[in-house]
């Protein structure tokens, strides 16, 4: 079994109720909704949630809300580890069993097709050892010439490269190429998460995707963004899958 699990908390910072703002007609969160029953792969789609509004329009959308996250698990400094070993103990209490795989799709990172999500689902199944496929994107900058401050007030280089004295002062083009995750998706292992305490294990796949995939909403103006891009090609589509069950 293949269950996508979209963690959204009541509570937030930034944006005040931020899974739930319109984003061309719909709560922020429903287009994870439609992304995941876009996938063909995608046998269950899980809110997980400490707010009983949000779980009423997940349903609405076409979610399962089979429980209620606790608080304790709900706050800023909650890990996705933590909500992933809940979700996955409800299961194992209540239904006898776990999925082979979570995908976690995250509200605030909206840009994701059905079509990426079963290729990041096949690749994860085509290599038996990996624990765990992380979506990423070019970096647009090099953290090769990036700097810390130390103690002393003095600049400190934050990578080395080996065989290359300054990579500071190399030209960009010849410094390797770095990739940046982003939370479009990630497909976990259930074993990852259960014998190994971690979302990510030690075998990661990576799978690229354009930078313009790259919104974390965060601030007024990224929902913005979100309803400019989400009027595009490929995600356009996805308003197919917010009509049939709202």
């Amino acid at each position: 079994m293949i269950i996508a699990i979209i963690p959204a908390r009541g509570g937030s910072k930034g944006i005040q109720n931020k899974n739930l703002k319109q984003v061309k007609g719909h709560p922020l969160l429903a287009w994870s909704i439609a992304a995941a029953r876009a996938a063909q792969n995608v046998d269950r789609i899980i809110v997980s949630t400490d707010s009983e509004a949000i779980a009423e329009i997940a349903k609405q959308y076409g979610a399962e809300v089979p429980f209620l996250r606790p608080a304790e698990i709900a706050d800023d400094q909650s890990r996705d580890l933590s909500f992933l070993q809940h979700a996955l103990d409800w299961f194992l209490k209540n239904e006898n069993t776990v999925p082979e795989y979570v995908i976690q799709l995250r509200p605030t990172s909206p840009l994701r097709t059905g079509q990426i999500i079963d290729e990041a689902i096949e690749k994860m199944q085509s290599n038996i050892a990996a624990d765990s496929l992380r979506v990423v994107t070019k970096a647009p900058i090099t953290p090769y010439k990036m700097w810390t401050f130390g103690d002393d007030n003095q600049l400190y280089p934050l990578l080395a490269l080996k065989n290359v004295a300054e990579p500071f002062n190399e030209p960009r083009q010849s410094l390797p190429q770095i990739h940046w995750q982003i939370g479009t998706l990630d497909v976990i292992r259930s074993r990852t998460i259960l014998e190994q305490n971690s979302v990510s294990g030690k075998i990661i796949l990576g799978l690229e995707v354009p930078n313009t995939w790259a919104l974390d909403i965060d601030h007024v103006e990224d929902l913005e963004r979100a309803t400019s891009a989400i009027s595009q090609v490929p995600f356009n589509v996805l308003e197919n899958f917010l009509h049939a069950e709202k």
